[in-house]
């Protein structure tokens, strides 16, 4: 597992990565699946937190063309994994209808932000135009 490792309170694990290519996205789902072990989720949680890591750090490089992706590991009440993807691209235009199943600024269906949703326990999103796009999920430990 690559990248710049830091400790917060509450925080056993933060890894930091640069999200410029797909061979980041790969390397960012496997740090994901692998500090989502070491917390204890199941293979099917790991699945899901790998698959949302994908969706959003593909919208990194398809709109903003670079970011980074924050994976944390949480020890508080709640336990579990949090991620935190930034990236200084344009911005999205209108959060609302690009929450919306269906709806697609680039080539994809649709369903990667709203799905992405669905599958983590908590999902942030804030976006200012020209200045980029920051999101936040996290999925808890059951």
């Amino acid at each position: 597992m690559k990248g710049e490792k830091v400790q917060h309170q509450g925080v056993a694990d933060v890894v930091s990565l640069r999200v410029t290519s797909e061979k980041d996205i790969i390397k960012a789902r496997e740090c994901a699946r692998q500090v989502a072990f070491k917390i204890g989720f199941d293979s099917k949680d790991r699945t899901l937190i790998a698959t949302a890591v994908s969706e959003i750090c593909r919208n990194v490089i398809e709109h903003a063309e670079r970011g980074e992706i924050m994976i944390e590991s949480l020890q508080d009440d709640p336990c579990g994994i949090r991620i935190i993807v930034r990236d200084d691209g344009l911005g999205i235009e209108n959060i609302d209808r690009a929450m919306r199943d269906g709806f697609s600024s680039g080539d994809g269906m649709g369903f990667g932000l709203p799905g992405t949703k669905r599958i983590m326990d908590k999902f942030k999103i804030s976006s200012e135009r020209g200045k980029g796009t920051e999101v936040i999920m996290a999925k808890w430990l059951q």
